[in-house]
C-alpha cells in the first residue's frame, strides 16, 4: 500500500515545472523533500492534492492502487490524502472547534456529536501540548506562524488520513512550536502512515528521522539519501547539484 507518483509532468499557466517525475511513498515511511526556491517542491504537493492551478499533463498518482487524478479535491481527501498549506486563510467568526468538527464530519461521512467531539479534541490537544483556549479562537485570525502550524498538526491528528503532504510545516517556527509540530508528526508516523515532508531546513530532521531524503533541482530528483544528506545540504548548500 503506497502513494505512488508515476511519471507525472506538471505545468503551471502553460510552463512545465515537473517532468516525468516519480516517487513512491510506502505506508510507514517518511520522505523529506529538499531543494532551493523554485525547484518544484510546492508544485508537487499542490498538484497531487488537486489544486486547479497545477495541471498534471501526463502520468498517474495512485493512492493504494487507485488513480486519484480524475477525482475532485474533496474526493482525494476522503480517500485519505492530507495537504498542509503554506498560507491558510483567516476566517473571522468560525471557531477552530466548529471548523474541525465540520471537517471531520465531511471526511467520515457522519456528523460528529458536538460534546463527544469536543472531548476528543481536548484529548488530542493535550497529547500535542496545545492549550485548551486555542480551540475557541477564530480560524487563523491573528495567528502567528507557529500557531498556524500547530493548527495544521491538530487537523492532521484528528482527520487521521493515510498520507500527509506537509509543505514547509517547520517554516518560521520558534523552538517550542517546532517541538509541538514534530511531536504531532511523530505520533502520526507511528500509526504506519506515509509522509512527504517538504522543507528548506535540516533542523526539523533533528527531531524526525526520515527514511529518505530527496534533493529536487529544476523539477527532478537529483540525489536520494538518508538524514546525512540533509546535514550536507545544511553545511554546503545545493551548489554541488546545480
Amino acid at each position: 500500500m503506497s502513494l505512488e507518483i508515476k511519471n507525472i509532468t506538471v505545468s503551471v499557466e502553460g510552463k512545465s515545472i515537473l517532468e516525468n517525475f516519480s516517487l513512491n511513498i510506502e505506508k510507514g515511511e517518511i520522505h523529506a523533500l529538499m531543494g532551493p526556491n523554485g525547484s518544484g517542491k510546492s508544485t508537487l504537493s499542490n498538484a497531487i492534492a488537486g489544486h486547479p492551478k497545477y495541471k498534471i499533463e501526463r502520468g498517474e498518482v495512485l493512492l493504494d492502487g487507485e488513480n486519484i487524478l480524475p477525482l475532485k479535491v474533496d474526493e482525494r481527501a476522503k480517500l485519505g490524502l492530507f495537504l498542509s498549506m503554506q498560507y491558510p486563510p483567516e476566517i473571522p467568526g468560525l471557531s477552530i472547534t466548529n471548523f474541525l468538527r465540520t471537517s471531520v464530519s465531511s471526511l467520515k461521512g457522519k456528523k460528529q456529536h458536538p460534546i463527544q467531539f469536543h472531548k476528543d479534541l481536548l484529548l488530542c490537544m493535550k497529547e500535542l501540548g496545545i492549550e485548551k483556549q486555542f480551540a475557541n479562537r477564530y480560524l487563523n485570525v491573528g495567528f502567528s506562524g507557529g500557531e498556524k502550524k500547530k493548527l495544521e498538526i491538530l487537523q492532521l491528528s484528528l482527520m487521521d488520513p493515510k498520507y500527509a503532504l506537509l509543505d514547509e510545516t517547520d517554516s518560521g517556527l520558534d523552538v517550542d512550536a517546532l517541538k509541538t509540530v514534530c511531536e504531532g508528526i511523530k505520533q502520526f508516523a507511528n500509526k504506519e502512515k506515509g509522509i512527504l515532508l517538504i522543507t528548506h531546513y535540516n533542523r526539523i530532521l533533528e527531531y524526525i528521522q526520515p527514511n529518505f531524503v530527496h534533493i529536487l533541482i529544476n523539477g527532478k530528483i537529483v540525489e536520494t539519501g538518508d538524514k546525512n544528506l540533509a546535514v550536507e545540504i545544511e553545511k554546503n548548500g545545493y551548489k554541488k547539484y546545480i
